[in-house]
């Protein structure tokens, strides 16, 4: 089975990121302020938040919008840290969430990337 992923665009109350993935039938879910790193930024705050009915992997209203979508796929595991590609529409990109105590997590871009073609 083929696990979604979303990562939602929201505007109020304040503006910023949820990547949501699917997984043991609802979508856990991160807050990312500044949205999914990049080549030039490699570490986002991510702040777990509740988990979500998967319907929500569809859902856009007036505050907020998908700005990525596709499927997700889990590399490690353990206690800490969390390693998974996102398939997403421009592509393939691999993460890792470190968990950096209570609620909140690092959102790394990994250095070794999947080779596109």
């Amino acid at each position: 089975m083929t696990s979604r992923f979303v990562l939602h665009d929201h505007r109020k109350p304040s503006p910023h990121f949820d990547l949501r993935l699917e997984e043991d039938g609802v979508l856990r879910s991160w807050a990312v302020p500044k949205g999914l790193p990049d080549d030039s930024a490699h570490d986002r705050l991510a702040v777990i938040v509740g988990d979500h009915d998967l319907d929500h992997v569809a859902y856009e209203d007036e505050h907020k919008t998908i700005a990525d979508e596709g499927t997700w796929e889990e590399h490690d595991r353990d206690e800490r840290r969390f390693v998974f590609s996102l398939h997403g529409r421009d592509g393939v990109r691999r993460y890792a969430l470190i968990h950096t105590g209570g609620n909140q997590w690092l959102l790394h871009l990994t250095k070794e990337q999947p080779r596109s073609g």
